[in-house]
């Protein structure tokens, strides 16, 4: 799966219409409608602010204004074509004076993204499920050995009372059936989904 490592914005100008995009990795719905709201904030004094986002929960696109299906279609087609997730686009138009038609529109917003994309850091990465293995300090010579002989990856630990491992499996080994023959020693909790880059 790819994704963009970092924000980024790009900007281009169609017949005196000043056309701004700005990219956001992004994970969940809420996260992108915080940054289009921001946005809309920042850029309130513009004729549209457009946007389009595919996140781990969903995907979604607004025109804001212009022709149905001259803005925010368009703009989720791109990052649909160029594979990308996890982001959110939202382009900024300031009217220049000059209609520019349905067909003028769906090239201008594509265009937009696309040249933000060619700015940005493209990221493969994949999803893992992150499991929590909790317990004793003395149990910790046993779950490193299941840890190691299972290529399991441990992206965390935490020494207090007792010890704990945030793990994933990167070849998708099921880490509850794993540990399932140590109940009495370690507890397994399942905790959440994780990016992590190739």
């Amino acid at each position: 799966m790819k994704t963009i490592a970092k924000a980024v914005q790009s900007e281009i100008n169609v017949k005196k219409s000043q056309f701004i995009c700005h990219l956001f990795p992004t994970n969940t719905k809420k996260e992108s409608k915080e940054i289009i709201t921001k946005l809309n904030n920042q850029y309130n004094d513009a004729t549209h602010n457009c946007t389009a986002y595919i996140v781990s929960d969903g995907e979604g696109f607004d025109d804001d204004g212009e022709p149905g299906g001259t803005a925010g279609k368009p703009m989720i087609n791109v990052l649909r074509k160029n594979e990308l997730h996890n982001v959110t686009a939202v382009v900024t138009r300031y009217f220049g004076g000059i209609k520019l038609g349905a067909g003028g529109l769906v090239r201008a917003y594509s265009k937009s993204v696309l040249e933000a994309i060619n700015e940005a850091e493209i990221l493969e990465v994949d999803f893992y499920d992150v499991y929590t293995l909790v317990f004793e300090y003395s149990d910790i010579k046993i779950t490193d050995g299941e840890v190691r002989n299972n290529n399991l990856e441990v992206i965390n630990k935490d020494y207090s009372d007792k010890v704990t491992y945030d793990v994933v499996s990167k070849d998708n080994k099921d880490i509850e059936k794993i540990f399932e023959k140590y109940m009495d020693k370690i507890t397994v909790n399942y905790k959440n989904k994780t990016v992590l880059t190739k």
